[in-house]
């Protein structure tokens, strides 16, 4: 017969789960003072430009809709925004962006995980006539 948790014993858990939503919260906040964050969908794209006599690498930011102002056109939005060519400041500041995006979208994930699971302790000692404050 498995024996019934004490109180004691939820409650560590539970402090175990909230150190872990401070510590990941505390990351993402870090992450996100560290630096442009990409809107969320975003990726970088290289493409191909041809010259007269050459072929030429270049960089875009890409997202499913449409939410890069044009430069040439108020109030106009395309899906791309240039980064130029590898290496220049506006490709590696993209690069980065996207990374801090996608790092910011796993934490937050994981935040949401570890409150889920917060919430199951105390919903599962409601089940069982027990409710831990």
């Amino acid at each position: 017969m498995p024996r019934k948790e004490t109180e004691l014993e939820i409650a560590q858990r539970a402090e175990r789960i909230q150190a872990a939503i401070a510590e990941l919260s505390r990351q993402k906040s870090e992450i996100e003072a560290n630096g442009e964050v990409a809107p969320a969908g975003c990726y970088v794209a290289r493409y191909q430009a041809r010259g007269q006599k050459h072929r030429y690498w270049y960089y875009q930011l890409k997202a499913s809709d449409a939410i890069f102002s044009k430069t040439n056109k108020k109030n106009e939005y395309s899906r791309f925004q240039h980064l130029g060519k590898a290496g220049s400041t506006a490709h590696i500041d993209g690069v980065l962006a996207v990374v801090r995006r996608v790092q910011i979208d796993e934490l937050t994930r994981a935040i949401e995980g570890l409150k889920e699971s917060w919430s199951d302790l105390y919903c599962d000692q409601e089940k069982v006539g027990h409710r831990v404050e």
